[in-house]
């Protein structure tokens, strides 16, 4: 005899249910109004998640304002290059010119390079550069 699903089965993702400090709150405001008045619950484990809860929204914080620094130091760095003979390495080969023009795709800038013989080179990341003159 075969049985048939009722209702279709979630999954969390990677096997792992997610929970944010909101949820966390509710649930320990429940627990608390809930417990027995005569054996209440040891509260010392609530109190050093949400300890870790802070400290995870600080980390967090804190990544995100690196990002915008590194994102600044390389719309810097890329600046400062405009105008400066370099060395790139493009689909294997390697090109030298002018940096002529920069632009941001994405967060990442682009270098526009005027090479001494034949035409501008276009879509140069940073991370091709290997030599500047």
């Amino acid at each position: 005899m075969a049985l048939n699903s009722v209702s279709p089965v979630s999954s969390a993702t990677n096997g792992q249910a997610h929970i944010n400090q909101q949820d966390f709150l509710k649930i320990l405001l429940t627990q608390l109004n809930a417990q027995d008045p005569l054996k209440p619950m040891d509260n010392t484990a609530f109190v050093a998640q949400l300890a870790q809860f802070s400290q995870l929204a600080q980390t967090q914080e804190l990544t995100a304002s690196v990002n915008q620094l590194l994102a600044v130091q390389t719309a810097v760095q890329s600046v400062g290059l405009l105008g400066h003979v370099v060395s790139v390495v493009t689909g294997g080969a390697t090109a030298t010119g002018t940096v002529t023009d920069i632009s941001v795709s994405g967060n990442a800038p682009v270098l526009t390079i005027h090479p001494t013989t034949g035409q501008d080179i276009s879509g140069v990341a940073l991370k091709q550069v290997f030599d500047i003159r």
